[in-house]
């Protein structure tokens, strides 16, 4: 008898064993060359034989921060390209931005508070001088172009959260009088004794009365938005703090920051109930205490929900998230190159990605997702775009940076987790869809020649062959 039971034991094992096998792993491939974008990959696992030159280890149990989301930017010249195409390409771009079926799945934009350096010109919500009550403060400018693109994004998914950053207060509220920190008689007619690109230096007139109109400033930025139909989810205090540039800006003293946050922007908001959240940002500086001087300041630590960096603020991610091991932060601009919009801007691109997630990064923004074809700011800086439109032959350009944000944010869902991993992770970064129960590879062969990868995920194994110079997002089902 107990032979008998020892061979169905046998026989119920290798049925097992070999419906397993013909299950086999379930993956789901994406992946992407210079030369062919965004192709449907067929998993086979490697024969045992092979060896990966690779291999890579993934536990599930080892999560880290969670994701809120990915995006881009809303300016005024996004808009204005897309008004270049027909109608019906615009729409086919906006759904490649922004479906939740089969686009990049966007959930987490910006938007410029005033202008910024993809405006068309110069503008402020209240440039009427000495005007502290905001009597004559307007959102109107938005209503043609920013509000428009923002509309348009939210009817294809209406969860697209929006948060505003200003590059420059009102003009007036500067010592300078003038939107520009540093002056360009070629773009800008700001008087060349005013041009300082001293830093922990306030250009902004730090009174108490400016102060206050400032954080009412916001707080009306806010409620008009609301009223427009828009919920705005955050506002960061100042676009890039440090750097005086020909273009909108104005460079802080940390300390006066605080100032802002802790005794006007925080109380504002809270004796006005706007729920909108407040951030420090953005970060573009490596030094840690230009982060610890402004939150650390009397009560600001009580009113900033976030932190968010970009450019050479990749170089404090590392030390806030120590210091502040619960405060959320944000990658909120990738560095936008020099308008070369090829190959290896993405490449770059997905090293800062890398950077950032492995170091506390709840969301990823990319800048500008739609320009025209030279990329240029009103202020003569030519920049990358997800998408080219070209103005002479209309001719629409996805570029790579546009696959290599869709690699990502339409795979990892907003609640995800990033993973912890060990091996050969540093061309690799892994998160896991709680309510998908999968895990989500992104990865990169960065060699001139095709190379077997092998990811150990929790008891599975998953070996594949990564074309050369390749982006490839492996979906993995648990």
């Amino acid at each position: 008898m107990k032979h008998i039971q020892g061979l169905i034991l046998v026989a119920l094992v290798a049925f097992s064993s070999c419906k397993q096998e013909e299950k086999g792993l379930d993956v789901s491939w994406k992946s992407s060359t210079e030369q062919s974008v965004w192709t449907d990959k067929t998993y086979q696992q490697q024969p045992v034989e092979v060896t990966p030159e690779t291999t890579i280890v993934v536990n599930t149990k080892n999560q880290q921060q969670t994701i809120d989301g990915f995006g881009g930017c809303f300016n005024e010249l996004g808009w204005d390209a897309l008004a270049m195409v027909t109608p019906e390409e615009k729409q086919q771009i906006l759904n490649d931005l922004f479906s939740q079926e089969t686009g990049c799945k966007f959930t987490l934009c910006r938007m410029p508070i005033g202008a910024n350096d993809y405006a068309v010109d110069w503008y402020s919500h209240n440039e009427t001088e000495g005007d502290f009550a905001m009597e004559n403060f307007s959102i109107d400018r938005d209503k043609k172009r920013l509000i428009p693109y923002i509309k348009e994004a939210q009817k294809i998914n209406p969860n697209v959260a929006v948060w505003a950053s200003p590059w420059c207060p009102p003009s007036w509220m500067k010592h300078s009088k003038h939107y520009a920190c540093k002056a360009n008689p070629e773009f800008n007619d700001l008087p060349e004794e005013w041009s300082n690109t001293e830093e922990l230096v306030s250009r902004f007139i730090t009174e108490p009365e400016y102060f206050e109109a400032y954080a009412l400033y916001f707080a009306k930025f806010v409620q008009a938005y609301k009223e427009a139909g828009i919920d705005i989810s955050a506002v960061h205090v100042q676009n890039e703090y440090n750097s005086a540039q020909n273009f909108p800006s104005c460079v802080w003293k940390p300390e006066d920051l605080g100032i802002l946050i802790s005794d006007y922007l925080g109380p504002k908001f809270e004796a006005e109930n706007i729920d909108a959240e407040i951030w420090l940002g953005t970060v573009e500086r490596p030094q840690l205490e230009r982060v610890t001087d402004v939150v650390e300041y009397g009560d600001a630590k009580k009113y900033v929900d976030g932190i968010g960096f970009q450019w050479a603020g990749k170089g404090a991610i590392e030390g806030v998230h120590a210091t502040y091991p619960d405060m959320r932060l944000m990658q909120t601009e990738t560095e936008c190159g020099d308008g070369s919009n090829d190959w290896k801007a993405a490449e770059y691109t997905f090293n800062l990605m890398k950077h950032y997630f492995e170091n506390g990064a709840n969301s990823y923004m990319y800048w500008n997702m739609v320009l025209d074809e030279t990329g240029k700011s009103q202020w003569g800086w030519k920049q990358n775009s997800m998408i080219s439109i070209d103005s002479k032959t209309k001719a629409i350009t996805y570029n790579p940076e546009f696959y290599l944000m869709k690699h990502l944010s339409a795979f990892v869902m907003p609640g995800s987790v990033k993973i912890d991993t060990a091996g050969d992770d540093e061309n690799a970064v892994v998160f896991y869809n709680k309510a998908e129960n999968n895990v989500v590879i992104l990865a990169y062969n960065d060699a001139s020649e095709n190379k077997t990868v092998q990811f150990n995920i929790n008891d599975k194994e998953v070996k594949a062959s990564l074309d050369a110079k390749s982006f490839n997002t492996l979906t993995v089902n648990l």
